[in-house]
């Protein structure tokens, strides 16, 4: 058929890949940073959306969009971009976990009434990174630039919008729509009453439309796609579907899984979220990852993760009765904002370095499958994980993800699936508008080249280390997870 192009515009950089239509195989790539200064510690990151399409125009030089037919945009979530009445920007975009929003969150929860309400009214509980609670913070703090909104628009609402010339119908997908707090994935349909309770007014939404419609065309004839979040795209570009989850290992983790329903949360552990093919993408996250890998480096003297690993291959499960409740700095999944982290089971023979380093392993894990228990508590199948992140290449993380996790365990090869996801997307809205793919189902690719981890024998050892990290946490922490 052709070939395709998907655009990931993340926090940081622009990337783009021109894919084969058919096949998915990435044919040639363009890379760009956002031209922007790094924000400074603790201050929050406002950016001029033109330096997305800078570092595009930048990443697209030397003919790499030559000959392409169509092109998917994703972006970073949550960047929130206000527009007044002739769809110029009010204010730079406000991107990012910002910080300054988090008393505007608790401000929201209270003014719909409970963690519940708004569980049940959108999918997820506001916090400081989701537009609608930005836009509680530019009601209270920038009261003028809050009148003069008008229209709302997220990073890849935006892009899209630019590469289609501005026309008057904007556009956004379910999965972008389902991260900002004014949109439910149950109901499929916008909360216009919490944009006016968090901004003052209503404001203008962008259209949802379908994961295979397309945005528009360009005057120069290229088909732009409905774009979509990076999270979706991931996904997407990943190609799971039923029985598979993604468990990210950041300093921060998070583990998501495709389900055919969304999964209203009253508890708020779970972000239900819609993903780019029309299923649900629900999310957990816990906010202790790989900085407790980090952490415990630093405290044993060592210089890298790597060195932390292969120390922790020196011991054996269980770390000779260690067990760390990595909550380091506080925790999310379970809701223990104030906690830190425990060590018990400290013994002489097991007072040795490797064994620290084991327990630092398995607690990180153990505090993940915490996390994949959650969602497999309210009925979602898994029976593969794809474990993404830089961490998941370490040993001591592939030794004991399998069996601590009670599942297969695929360590996809590092590539921008994001970007692949993007261009997956722009395939399947040109193969329907050329009448050759079907709506509901998008483009068979190629899927992404992994190595695959079985927990065979060593499942009995890694459910043991789970009851008794379980054990601990109940004594240390009781009733968290109820």
């Amino acid at each position: 058929m052709g070939i395709v192009a998907g655009l990931d515009s993340s926090p940081d950089f622009t990337r783009i890949v021109v894919c084969d239509t058919d096949t998915g195989a990435v044919l040639r790539q363009g890379y760009a940073p956002h031209p922007v200064d790094p924000p400074e510690a603790g201050r929050p990151s406002d950016i001029d959306p033109q330096a997305w399409l800078l570092s595009l125009g930048e990443a697209a030089g030397g003919g790499l969009l030559e000959g392409v037919q169509a092109i998917g945009v994703s972006a970073q979530q949550h960047a929130l971009i206000p527009l007044d009445a002739h769809g110029n920007t009010v204010r730079p975009a406000l991107v990012g976990g910002d910080r300054r929003a988090q008393v505007a969150a608790a401000d929201l929860v209270d003014a719909l009434g409970s963690r519940e309400a708004w569980a049940h009214a959108v999918g997820c509980v506001p916090g400081a990174a989701q537009p609608v609670t930005k836009l509680r913070w530019l009601a209270k703090n920038e009261p003028e630039n809050a009148r003069r909104t008008a229209a709302l628009l997220q990073a890849h609402d935006w892009l899209v919008w630019q590469l289609l010339g501005r026309p008057a119908r904007r556009t956004t997908d379910r999965g972008g729509a389902s991260g900002t707090g004014y949109w439910s994935a149950t109901t499929g349909v916008y909360r216009p009453d919490l944009v006016e309770l968090a901004l003052g007014h209503q404001a203008m939404l962008p259209e949802v439309i379908g994961p295979s419609e397309a945005a528009g065309t360009t005057p120069e004839g290229l088909l732009i796609s409905a774009g979509t979040g990076e999270t979706m795209a991931a996904a997407f570009g990943l190609g799971i579907g039923l029985g598979d989850a993604v468990v990210s290992l950041g300093a921060s983790g998070s583990v998501m899984a495709v389900h055919p329903e969304a999964l209203a949360d009253q508890s708020g552990m779970i972000t239900s979220l819609a993903d780019a093919t029309g299923m649900h993408l629900p999310v957990v996250t816990t906010q202790n990852a790989v900085r407790t890998l980090r952490g415990t480096a630093e405290l044993l003297g060592l210089p890298d993760l790597e060195s932390l690993s292969e120390l922790a291959m020196k011991s054996t499960p269980g770390a000779h009765g260690l067990v760390l409740l990595p909550y380091l700095e506080g925790e999310r999944t379970p809701n223990l904002p104030h906690a830190a982290g425990t060590l018990t089971g400290l013994r002489r023979e097991s007072m040795k370095p490797e064994h620290l380093a084991r327990a630092a392993f398995e607690g990180m894990l153990c505090g993940l499958a915490d996390a994949l228990d959650v969602l497999r508590g309210r009925g979602v199948e898994v029976r593969r994980i794809f474990l993404l992140g830089p961490a998941a290449e370490l040993p001591a993380v592939q030794a004991a993800a399998p069996s601590l996790f009670g599942a297969q365990v695929v360590v996809p090869q590092p590539a921008d699936y994001t970007a692949i996801g993007a261009a997956r997307q722009a395939a399947w809205a040109l193969g329907v508008s050329g009448g050759t793919l079907d709506p509901r189902t998008p483009p068979a690719w190629q899927g992404a080249a992994a190595q695959v981890l079985e927990p065979g024998e060593e499942l009995a050892a890694g459910q043991a280390v789970r009851q008794q990290f379980t054990a601990v946490r109940e004594q240390t922490h009781p009733g968290a997870f109820h």
